[in-house]
C-alpha cells in the first residue's frame, strides 16, 4: 500500500513514517517502485505499529526502541535456528 495509507493505518503522519525509516532501518524498510515510491507490505505496517507501540506506549526513546528491536530479532533468530 502507499505511504499515505500506511500512515493512516498506523495512526501517524507520513513524515513520521519517513523519519522512522531512517531511524529503524533495516527493521522498517518498505519496497520501492521503479519510480521510487514506497510500497508498504503488511509486515511493514505491522512493524511500524510495533515501533509506535514501543515509542508511544512503552515510552522508549528511539535508541531504546532500536535496542528492543535488536533484542527481539536475536531471540527470533535463536528460536528459528
Amino acid at each position: 500500500i502507499s505511504i499515505a495509507k500506511a500512515a493512516k493505518t498506523v495512526g501517524v503522519e507520513i513524515h513520521t513514517l519517513r523519519y522512522w525509516e531512517t531511524q529503524f532501518h533495516p527493521y522498517l524498510n518498505p519496497l520501492r517502485t521503479v519510480g521510487h515510491q514506497r510500497r508498504y507490505r503488511e509486515a511493514d505496517v505491522v512493524q511500524a505499529m510495533h515501533i509506535m507501540y514501543l515509542l508511544k506506549v512503552v515510552c522508549f526513546t528511539i535508541a531504546g526502541a532500536k535496542r528492543q528491536l535488536e533484542a527481539e530479532r536475536k531471540v527470533e533468530l535463536e528460536y528459528n535456528g
